[in-house]
This record gives C-alpha cells, sequence and structure tokens, in this order.
C-alpha cells in the first residue's frame, strides 16, 4: 500500500497520507487507484466530515506522476488517457472539505491534488514548480487548475519557466496560493486543527459550501479542459525524446 489513511472518530477528521517517502511521493498507477479508492469510500464514511491530505516524508509533498510508470494508450489521437486526470477529490464526488498540508516539493501532477483542495497550507520548506515545458511537454490540465488559484503572472510564470522556478511558500502566501505558512514542521498539525474545526459544523451546510464554491469554478475548467487534449497532442515531444531529456537533466544534477 502507498496512501495511509487514518480517521480520529473523536474529532471526525480523516487524514489522507501519500505514503512513498523513498519516490518522493510520486503517483504510479496503483497508487492512484489508491488514491481515487480512499476518496470514494469518504464519500460513504459519515464519521468523517473533515479530510486533510498530506505527503509523507520531508522531502517531498508529491512530485506527480512516477517517470516508470507505464500508461498504455489506445491507438487513436482522439482518445489519449491522462492517468491523472480524475485522482482529486472533486473529480470523485468528494464534497467535504479537504485542507492540504504540504511539505517540501509539490510538483507537476501534483496540481491535480491540490487544484481540488479546498485550501493549502504550507511549511516553509514547501516549493510549487512545474517541470513539464523543461521535457518537451505542455502543462495544460496542471496550468488551468492553478490559473484558477493564483494570479495568471504568477501561474504563467511558474508553468513555463519549468524545473528553473521554484515557488516558495513565503511567495505562495503572498499570491494567495497558500492560506497560511507555519512554523518549521507545523503544516499537518495547523491543517488538522482546521479540519476539526471544519468537521465540528453541520455537515451540510459545509458540504454545501465546499459545493458552491467549486461550482464558481467548474465551468471555466471545464471549458479549459475540453481544449487540454488537442494542445497535448500537438505540443508534446515523442515519449522517448522526453525521457531522453529527463535523463540528462538527471545526470547534470549528479555532476554538481
Amino acid at each position: 500500500m502507498s496512501l495511509d489513511v487514518t480517521i480520529d472518530k473523536d474529532t471526525a477528521v480523516a487524514v489522507v497520507t501519500l505514503d512513498r517517502p523513498d519516490r518522493l511521493n510520486a503517483i504510479d498507477l496503483p497508487m492512484r487507484d489508491e488514491i481515487v479508492a480512499a476518496w470514494r469510500d469518504l464519500r460513504f464514511d459519515d464519521t468523517v466530515r473533515a479530510v486533510v491530505l498530506t505527503g509523507a516524508g520531508e522531502q517531498a509533498f508529491c512530485t506527480g506522476l512516477d517517470r516508470d510508470a507505464v500508461v498504455p494508450q489506445p491507438n487513436s489521437p482522439y482518445m489519449t488517457d491522462d492517468p491523472l486526470l480524475r485522482v482529486g477529490p472533486k473529480s470523485n464526488d468528494l464534497w467535504k472539505p479537504v485542507v492540504a498540508a504540504v511539505r517540501g516539493m509539490a510538483c507537476g501532477g501534483a496540481f491535480y491534488l491540490l487544484g481540488e483542495a479546498d485550501f493549502l497550507i504550507a511549511d516553509p520548506t514547501a516549493a510549487f514548480f512545474d517541470p513539464h515545458t523543461t521535457y518537451g511537454m505542455v502543462s495544460a490540465y496542471e496550468s488551468m487548475l492553478m490559473a484558477l488559484r493564483m494570479p495568471y503572472g504568477d501561474a504563467a510564470r511558474m508553468a513555463l519557466m519549468g524545473s528553473a522556478e521554484r515557488l516558495s511558500a513565503r511567495r505562495a502566501h503572498e499570491i494567495g496560493l497558500v492560506s497560511e505558512v507555519t512554523e518549521a514542521g507545523g503544516a499537518l498539525a495547523a491543517a488538522v486543527d482546521c479540519a476539526t474545526v471544519l468537521a465540528g459544523y453541520p455537515p451540510a451546510g459545509v458540504q454545501g459550501t465546499v459545493r458552491a464554491l467549486w461550482a464558481a469554478r467548474e465551468a471555466a475548467l471545464a471549458q479549459a479542459f475540453a481544449q487540454a487534449p488537442h494542445l497535448i497532442a500537438l505540443g508534446n515531444l515523442p515519449g522517448e525524446r522526453q525521457t531522453e531529456l529527463f535523463r540528462s537533466r538527471r545526470r547534470e544534477h549528479r555532476l554538481r
């Protein structure tokens, strides 16, 4: 198992932890399936009224899709599968509030999860970036989600600058991506505290508010997402060339 779910029956808070610290909590296909199953299970668990999402270890919240994951694709440009497109809580009809606690790196495919959290709390070590362009890939779905959480210029800079750019916890707080920056090591506890408050309120009103807030965003996302497959098909380098770029960058880092 690469996902840990703990439920405090006294506070009605569930903590969902991405638990592959040796892989910087990168998501492979089995882990993707575990995350989706967890959201769906939490929909039916009335003992849970609020959720905290975090990553194990100190280095990363999540570094997106595991580069070693093999993603089967139909032999058609009209049916390309994005393995993380439906990995977030809202995509699985979970309307209980989700608070994300971010420590260390959060990049690329992590934005599918963070884009569907209700608000983010960050450790001072949190660093947000999007490596797609560095490896010859279009940042489409990820950028669209982040563009609805950040000022356009900041979202564009992060998406376009690729691995050369890091958005710090302090800057993320200044632009509203993060609602709070805690003292070192304090993000998870702060997120649990917030979730405990939310879980103490009548759930129908809280869940209705979550749904209302998302309704203000989902029409724009639906229109944007409709363009994403074509942009990705046109702009992505072939997979083998992406892998070459990734390996060459990794070698450069090792030599430094």
